[in-house]
């Protein structure tokens, strides 16, 4: 496991408070922000660069491929990089709902189905899809069991829900550094994410994926924290610093059955 960041950085950059509670599903918020790709690129960036951990997007895959799955849906598809993946790795039929037209547009042009549409009134019919995948969205919906029972409706009997999150110690390293006391609501992070799964589905399994991230430097976590949705009011907190910082990736993936 690589070494926690260097004491110093946790030092310079504590201040006391969190100055203001940022809810992730509230609409307007959820709207704005993804009106464009701009911040989620470069939060996704971030993600998808571990240096050492369980790649979680690859084990999102391997949930559905276990179905052998001939249509899929994804909600909040975002910039349509995993839809595509599976749409090209699994060989089946993926659909892609989200809330922002860009993300549509986008989810479009890698040649994957997709339309405008919320969770939380889904327009298929019932047993639609053989998985539903809610990959790092359901934090976002404002009524997280209406989400949880639309997609219960829509995945056929026998078929599967995979829903991927982040945990409470998701990037604890640069929540020392930014003085953060994670204050900030979820209501879907891991630690949470099973009773609502299991109010809904029959059968839910957990697996969880740790890791390390690299920030290389100070401008690439100035980059991060200007891109983060609960933390960019913070980014005057950055210290400026010689050499790298590691922080944890701490996510699970969620496989979420319904009973034949």
């Amino acid at each position: 496991m690589p070494e926690r960041a260097d004491s110093r950085l946790a030092k310079g950059g504590t201040r006391a408070g969190y100055p203001r509670v940022v809810r992730i599903d509230d609409p307007e918020l959820v709207r704005r922000e993804y009106e464009t790709e701009r911040t989620l690129v470069v939060r996704n960036r971030v993600f998808r660069g571990l240096v050492d951990g369980v790649d979680a997007e690859q084990i999102v895959l391997d949930a559905v491929a276990e179905i052998r799955p001939v249509h899929v849906l994804e909600v909040g598809c975002g910039t349509g990089e995993l839809a595509a993946r599976m749409k090209t790795e699994l060989a089946c039929t993926v659909t892609a709902l989200d809330l922002s037209p860009r993300m549509v547009e986008l989810t479009r042009a890698r040649g994957v189905e997709a339309q405008v549409g919320d969770v939380q009134e889904l327009p298929f019919r019932d047993g639609q899809f053989d998985v539903a995948v809610a990959a790092w969205m359901l934090y976002h919906v404002p009524d997280l069991d209406r989400g949880l029972l639309e997609l219960r409706r829509v995945v056929r009997p026998g078929g599967r829900l995979v829903a991927a999150t982040f945990g409470r110690d998701n990037l604890q390293e640069l929540r020392d550094v930014l003085g953060d006391d994670g204050a900030a609501p979820n209501s879907f992070r891991t630690e949470e994410a099973e009773e609502p799964l299991r109010r809904h589905f029959d059968l839910v399994e957990r697996r969880d994926a740790p890791g390390w991230i690299r920030f290389p430097d100070h401008h690439a976590v100035r980059e991060y924290v200007a891109a983060s949705i609960k933390r960019r009011h913070l980014v005057d907190r950055v210290p400026e610093f010689d050499g790298p910082l590691l922080a944890r990736s701490s996510q699970a993936v969620f496989a979420a059955d319904r009973a034949r």
